[in-house]
């Protein structure tokens, strides 16, 4: 049995997770839950999979009625007391938990009857929750693409230290990687599983795929008064707002290039983007004697879900397996960078490296809030995550703290240059 804690549980990856602990739940018992604001979600979350260890993002839900509720539900169903009094007297008789606050949501990934923390956080706010994972020795299902664009440099030499004592102490698999660190995104996912039984020194090039969003085909002058709600219609996959967002501008694709960079420790001249319309291809590698492994699959994202928990098992499928009569022909072309400019502005972020795709990042989530909430423009993205990035004095990554500071420059930069447009 392995015991996990789903952070940003009420979201789409976070429900997908519980979705896949709903269905093997002879392999997965969920012992803590961390959501933003959506507090009576997480309260039928709770009580549903009888979590104890409760955490709740925005400080300002402490007072709202469904507070007592939540620490009724970590007490076990008995008479409440005050949020405030909570976490010394709970600790004290050995109960569940319940905090308000990001520090509160970060605690949970130490908890120590945790096996596996899902970061399922949104932006930034999830990478001191992979470092603390980390740091407590503790298997990381990555979902968080945050973690490792802004802190890969940070976040891959604490899951090399992990697998080594997984090694050391024989809870690593007898064969392939140790798993300290497991992505739940389709294309590294994809990646990872194709790197399976490989030599490392033979991987010519890993090739990410995009579905080219909703925009594809589309020209620059086209683009000029997209809305939101057309942004969010997303052709294959389902998924939250803001990572929505970022397909259609093929941000997304930037950063998971980064991502790939860090986890598969390959250098950017062999990462490739290749626009897969139907998305039945997550991702491929091709090896140095011209071999391609590719890695199709049903486009839900409960399979790298479920992977990244089950590994190095195989569970039964959490969906219909992908019926190969009828799926058609597949399609490639190369990505228009031209056009969806956020691609090779991320892809050169990374190239330069340091804190230069944190201060990339920060000015993306910044200008997506903004068009979402139609402050800004669909090509403003683009342009304001150029012009932060111009103006930003690149260093060497040392610390979170550091990191923490560059992203709170680069927002402040990203909202002034919206003011001014």
């Amino acid at each position: 049995m392995k015991r996990i804690v789903v952070l940003g549980s009420t979201g789409s990856i976070g429900t997908q997770t519980l979705d896949v602990a709903r269905r093997h739940a002879d392999e997965l018992e969920v012992v803590g839950l961390a959501a933003g604001t959506r507090a009576g979600e997480l309260l039928a979350q709770a009580r549903e999979f009888g979590v104890r260890h409760l955490a709740v993002g925005d400080e300002r839900l402490a007072g709202e009625p469904v507070a007592d509720e939540l620490l009724e539900q970590a007490r076990g169903g008995t008479e409440s007391a005050a949020p405030s009094s909570l976490s010394q007297a709970m600790a004290q008789r050995g109960e569940g938990s319940l905090g308000f606050g990001a520090d509160a949501v970060v605690d949970l990934a130490r908890l120590p009857e945790a096996d596996i923390v899902v970061n399922a956080l949104v932006g930034a706010a999830g990478l001191r929750a992979s470092y603390e994972t980390l740091r407590a020795g503790k298997v990381l299902a990555l979902a968080n693409k945050e973690s490792l664009v802004v802190g890969g440099d940070l976040i891959m030499p604490l899951a090399a230290a992990v697998d080594a004592r997984r090694r050391a102490d024989g809870t690593a698999p007898a064969t392939g990687p140790a798993g300290a660190l497991m992505p739940i995104d389709s294309e590294h996912g994809a990646i990872y599983q194709c790197l399976l039984g490989e030599d490392a020194r033979e991987v010519a090039r890993l090739w990410v795929t995009a579905s080219g969003g909703p925009f594809r085909g589309r020209t620059r002058d086209e683009l000029g008064g997209i809305t939101p709600a057309q942004a969010l219609a997303h052709p294959t996959w389902n998924m939250g707002a803001k990572i929505s967002i970022d397909s259609s501008t093929l941000m997304n694709k930037g950063l998971e290039v980064i991502e790939a960079h860090h986890l598969f420790a390959m250098s950017y001249d062999r990462i490739s983007v290749v626009v897969q319309p139907q998305s039945a291809i997550h991702s491929m590698v091709e090896f140095a004697d011209g071999s391609v492994k590719a890695h199709l699959g049903t486009t839900d994202m409960r399979i790298p879900i479920q992977f990244a928990l089950s590994y190095p098992a195989r569970w039964d499928a959490p969906v219909e397996p992908l019926d190969f009569t009828k799926l058609g022909s597949l399609e490639f072309a190369a990505p228009d960078t031209d056009t969806f400019r956020c691609l090779a502005l991320a892809r050169a972020a990374g190239e330069r490296g340091g804190t230069l795709p944190c201060a990339m990042n920060a000015a993306n989530e910044v200008a997506v809030a903004a068009f979402l909430a139609e402050q800004g423009t669909y090509l403003g993205i683009a342009e304001c995550v150029e012009a932060v990035m111009d103006a930003h004095d690149v260093q060497r990554v040392e610390s979170l703290d550091q990191l923490e500071a560059v992203d709170a420059w680069a927002r402040a930069e990203a909202r002034a240059w919206i003011a001014r447009r």
